[in-house]
């Protein structure tokens, strides 16, 4: 197939990588001059995924258009509250036929819409016949390395995601379908919020005890918000939901993660943002998921400590505190 990458991130350039040594004929879009010239010339991306040799037919760009052009398939693989600028830059020249991809995790936050809500303002409503979105437990260093992955794609239409489907799946990478593509996109956004929760809880020195119950509580506010904008509960049971949540939540190359963990052990959320080159999607995230829940009166306990934590200033212990010590109640009310 002939596809385009809109966005040369790790998660990007690892995708990108990936299709290439599919036998795709892949053009990746980076935004900066410096690295589009690197990663032709040295194959490599030493800004994002350093170590990882690019596969020689991957065409690299700094040309915007040229990402969609001719493609049958386009991947989104940029921060999502950019999404929104670059579709509309994109929208006079995209194919009509071509298959979008979303593989990034995030609300906008000056309107709190989806993705899939953006690709519908900016594409027009019928491109969700053609929208997939790609989730799942997935760091983009270990699928870069070709160890075993999986992955969900999600559309509305069944004929997309198993084209997707075809697309991406190799020996280590195993994709599969859902026709639930709000709920694993949900998932996707939400379990940043949760990671960062997880990072404060390791960095005030908590336990296991803590993790595990802060991951299962953050997944019922995954499904209360879902219920609330027609979500399926089973899909945040599966790999964009528990799945990515676990991952994230425990694992050492999460950025969510470390911002957390950074803020539990004293460090102000400018500083460590300041020192950060790739984005922690959870960081925007926090503040649209609050804002999100309110509007839907979804109560999600967690999420709103997190944006406290780092929006208002809260202390992390007191917010814990304050977690702890709300109404007792019954584990499924």
């Amino acid at each position: 197939m002939k596809i385009g990458v809109i966005g040369a991130g790790s998660w990007g350039t690892a995708l990108a990588n990936l299709l290439a040594g599919n036998g795709h004929e892949v053009v990746l879009w980076a935004y900066e001059p410096e690295l589009v010239e690197e990663m032709t010339r040295q194959r490599s991306n030493s800004l994002f995924l350093p170590g990882v040799s690019l596969h020689p037919d991957l065409i690299c760009t700094g040309e915007l258009s040229r990402s969609v052009l001719e493609r049958e398939l386009v991947l989104l693989v940029a921060p999502t509250q950019v999404a929104r600028g670059l579709l509309s830059t994109l929208a006079p020249c995209w194919p009509a036929e071509a298959v979008l991809v979303n593989a990034s995790k995030g609300i906008e936050l000056t309107t709190l819409a989806t993705v899939s809500d953006i690709v519908a303002q900016t594409l027009g409503a019928g491109m969700l016949e053609h929208y997939v979105v790609l989730s799942g437990p997935t760091f983009a260093r270990e699928v870069a390395l070709g160890l075993p992955s999986l992955i969900v794609a999600a559309s509305r239409n069944e004929q997309a995601a198993r084209l997707a489907q075809s697309a991406f799946s190799n020996q280590t990478f195993r994709v599969y379908t859902s026709d639930d593509p709000v709920g694993v996109e949900l998932g996707g956004a939400i379990k940043n919020v949760l990671a960062i929760a997880a990072g404060i809880s390791d960095g005030l020195g908590f336990g296991h005890n803590t993790r595990a119950a802060l991951i299962t509580r953050g997944l019922v506010e995954m499904r209360r918000l879902g219920r609330a904008m027609g979500a399926r509960d089973e899909s945040f049971s599966g790999l964009a939901g528990m799945g990515d949540l676990v991952l994230t939540c425990t694992g050492d190359l999460s950025r969510n993660r470390t911002v957390g963990m950074k803020l539990g052990q004293g460090m102000t959320l400018a500083a460590i943002l300041a020192e950060m080159r790739m984005v922690a999607e959870g960081v925007k995230t926090s503040e649209s998921v609050y804002f999100l829940a309110q509007s839907k009166g979804v109560e999600m306990p967690i999420c709103e400590k997190v944006f406290e934590i780092l929006h208002r200033d809260k202390p992390a212990r007191e917010a814990v505190l304050e977690l702890m010590t709300r109404e007792l109640k019954a584990e499924y009310a």
